[in-house]
């Protein structure tokens, strides 16, 4: 006799009480996240509608903090507004949870700002980035003193990743592989490998052997059944939502997680359980 089919997801999103209930926290914010508080402002000021209809209750932010990360008029204003870095975190503390982005090609530099910033000041992780401006593939050993110090602190760690047709577009970016071979060095470290790799049949399989990684769901197409292979290769409890809203539809990027047909239970972790479980050191340690 054939098994019984799994149930049908809903082909709507849930009501807000049902969001709500599942306690989300977003791993993936991309509002305008540079020295000029005013943009960011404005920016989120915009998106909040749309995030307390989903009942989102932290939102990770990427913050340049001066190590050639940003464009250099934002790059001066930093130097010449330092305050403006943490101006946002400052205006929404209950909802904003601050990472700041490193340069691994700057050890000296992001050892400083991890120790500033995370030691010393609000910010609770680290986000290396995948584009021109800063970047270096994550499998570098540039990177080994910088993970150890933010392991340290008990830092988060977001890496952007992604799986390319034409291959590397630029020389610093960084795949799924690259970042298996970065966690194999460090194995009682967890990273956070962004987008799932976007191609995530084989991102999925790249980092399926490092248990210390967990898979990021935005930024690539909702294709049916990404989900369901990410839960059947890793384990709910290596995956974790990101909106990557406002440049992403965000009722796309939550129909991932509420479309795949998994169960309640797993939806909880991804949606927040599993982000909260790798933040509560850092969080304890801010609170005292």
């Amino acid at each position: 006799m054939a098994p019984p089919n799994p149930p049908q997801p809903p082909l709507a999103l849930p009501s807000q009480e049902q969001l709500a209930r599942m306690e989300i926290w977003d791993s993936y914010f991309t509002a305008a996240t540079n020295a000029d508080g005013t943009r960011f402002a404005e920016e989120l000021k915009q998106a909040l509608p749309a995030i307390e209809l989903a009942s989102i209750r932290r939102l990770c932010v990427f913050l340049h903090v001066g190590l050639g990360t940003a464009d250099a008029a934002t790059e001066e204003r930093i130097r010449s507004h330092g305050e403006s870095i943490t101006a946002p975190l400052t205006h929404w503390p209950e909802r904003l949870l601050g990472m700041i982005r490193l340069n691994a090609n700057d050890v000296e530099g992001s050892l400083a700002a991890i120790d500033r910033w995370l030691g010393e000041g609000p910010m609770v992780g680290v986000y290396f980035p995948g584009g021109r401006l800063g970047a270096l593939t994550c499998s570098h050993r540039n990177f080994d003193p910088l993970v150890e110090r933010i392991a340290e602190l008990n830092g988060v760690i977001m890496q952007h990743t992604w799986f390319k047709s034409a291959g590397r577009q630029y020389p610093g970016e960084s795949t799924p592989s690259d970042l298996a071979a970065l966690a194999r060095r460090h194995p009682q470290v967890n990273f956070l490998c962004a987008h799932a790799g976007g191609e995530w049949e084989q991102g999925v399989r790249a980092i399926r052997s490092s248990p210390n990684i967990l898979a990021e769901t935005s930024g690539f197409d909702p294709t049916a059944g990404f989900l369901e292979m990410a839960v059947r290769e890793l384990g709910a409890e290596r995956i974790v939502f990101g909106s990557h809203f406002p440049s992403r539809s965000l009722g796309t990027e939550l129909g991932k997680v509420f479309g795949a047909r998994i169960t309640d239970d797993d939806r909880r972790k991804i949606l927040g359980g599993n982000l909260r479980r790798l933040l509560a050191p850092i969080l304890e340690t801010k609170s005292k």
